[in-house]
């Protein structure tokens, strides 16, 4: 009987141990790479496809819920596919988690309205010394010189200019050709126009709209201007209003050339408003890679 006993227990006791081990030198759960996770989301964003990109995100926020900026990229590109309750649902966790970031991704679905709501207008609004007239840069001949598209945006804010005597002019663009700049070529036009020199004020780093936005505000801010008229072309125009309000500019005209001004007046379509929404989130600053 005793041989038996301890029998028994050396075999329990060995069973123990050898469960033991198993579980101990069993796989641990992988958990997702979020970081990968949210890059390949962000890809799928840029390259078009939508639903992958939110799948991911999904994937994403269920590994770590309190990721704000998956939540907020969630958050818009839900409501571009009309997805209103997981719109809803993103923004309501982001609250809870970053109420600064869902501010800012509100006023980002804001500025994507009033973008999609606004008008190419050839008309000059009538403005005061607080508000900026800013005009974006389009690329140059290799020569450095100006091309057609460009000098219609300039004759746009030059109507503007002499509309508005009092408001300080930026034009911004960087992408030099033949060493200048396309914010100093526009500064040229205008000063060969008749505009004073200092009254021009030349943003040459940008390049991109997204830069245009960002580096403008800074500088309206420098100049003492608190809101702007942002004239471009009229099939830019709706991108750049966005920009400028998420990089937190107060738009209060959006002039545009009369070159595709016909064409451009109806709302954009869905594909054409996926620009906007991308533009926007890169504007807001979330990281495109991480």
């Amino acid at each position: 009987m005793t041989i038996s006993r301890h029998w028994k227990l050396w075999v329990a006791t060995t069973f123990a141990a050898a469960t033991i081990t198993g579980l101990s030198s069993a796989p641990a759960f992988a958990a997702p790479n979020t970081d990968a996770l949210y890059n390949s989301a962000q890809r799928a964003f840029t390259d078009g496809d939508d639903a992958a990109g939110r799948a991911e995100l999904r994937q994403l926020i269920a590994a770590d819920p309190a990721d704000a900026e998956a939540l907020a990229l969630q958050a818009i590109w839900s409501h571009y596919a009309a997805d209103l309750p997981a719109m809803a649902d993103s923004i309501a966790r982001l609250t809870a988690i970053d109420p600064q970031m869902a501010q800012g991704t509100n006023n980002v679905l804001g500025a994507i309205g009033a973008a999609i709501g606004t008008l190419p207008n050839p008309l000059p609004a009538l403005v005061g010394p607080q508000t900026g007239i800013v005009v974006l840069g389009f690329g140059l001949l290799p020569d450095g010189s100006l091309r057609p598209e460009l000098v219609n945006r300039l004759t746009a804010a030059w109507l503007q200019a002499v509309a508005a005597p009092l408001s300080p002019i930026i034009v911004t663009g960087g992408n030099p050709q033949n060493g200048i700049s396309e914010a100093e070529a526009m500064r040229a036009w205008l000063v060969s126009k008749g505009m004073p020199a200092s009254r021009v004020n030349v943003e040459s780093r940008a390049g991109s709209t997204v830069q245009n936005a960002l580096f403008s505000t800074k500088m309206l801010r420098d100049v003492g201007a608190d809101s702007a008229v942002v004239v471009t072309s009229p099939n830019h125009i709706r991108r750049a209003v966005a920009d400028f309000i998420v990089a937190g500019t107060r738009v209060v005209g959006a002039t545009t050339s009369l070159e595709q001004l016909v064409s451009q007046l109806p709302p954009p379509a869905r594909q054409a408003q996926r620009g906007i929404y991308l533009d926007a989130t890169r504007t807001f600053q979330l990281a495109t890679t991480r």
